[in-house]
């Protein structure tokens, strides 16, 4: 099975941020951490170490297929190069990213129309208990 993972640390204004993509032939999943001052590649890797158990991974299914044939060392060399000096996010990444914060939106705005709903209810039902209670010795 070949899996591939990606770590890109960016500033995003007034924080830097860091974005773990890991990618197999069938799924696709990412993580946004956000880091306060910037981070040297040592705290980056210890932090990575410590904590990658708690990491909240959104993913999403690969529906295309990507045919990838076997690259030439030196070949995968340059492209590590040519990433590394890439900055920012990926658009991919980018893309999932903005997506589940629009799921986590959603979710969190029908939990809370919930809660305020049956807050609602709760005040309907004391007000009615409290009339109830006024009328019962007349």
């Amino acid at each position: 099975m070949d899996i591939k993972s990606k770590f890109t640390v960016f500033f995003e204004n007034p924080f830097w941020v860091g974005i773990f993509e890991v990618e197999s032939r069938k799924y696709y999943e990412f993580c946004k951490i956000v880091f306060g001052s910037e981070p040297k590649d040592y705290e980056v890797y210890e932090y990575l170490l410590r904590n990658h158990h708690r990491l909240k991974f959104n993913g999403q299914k690969l529906t295309e297929k990507s045919a990838e044939k076997h690259l030439n060392p030196k070949r995968m060399q340059k492209e590590i190069k040519k990433q590394l000096e890439n900055k920012g996010a990926g658009t991919k990444s980018q893309k999932a990213l903005k997506e589940a914060y629009e799921q986590s939106k959603t979710e969190r705005k029908t939990i809370s129309k919930a809660l305020f709903e049956a807050k609602k209810e709760r005040k309907f039902e004391m007000k009615r208990q409290k009339k109830k209670e006024k009328h019962r010795g007349h």
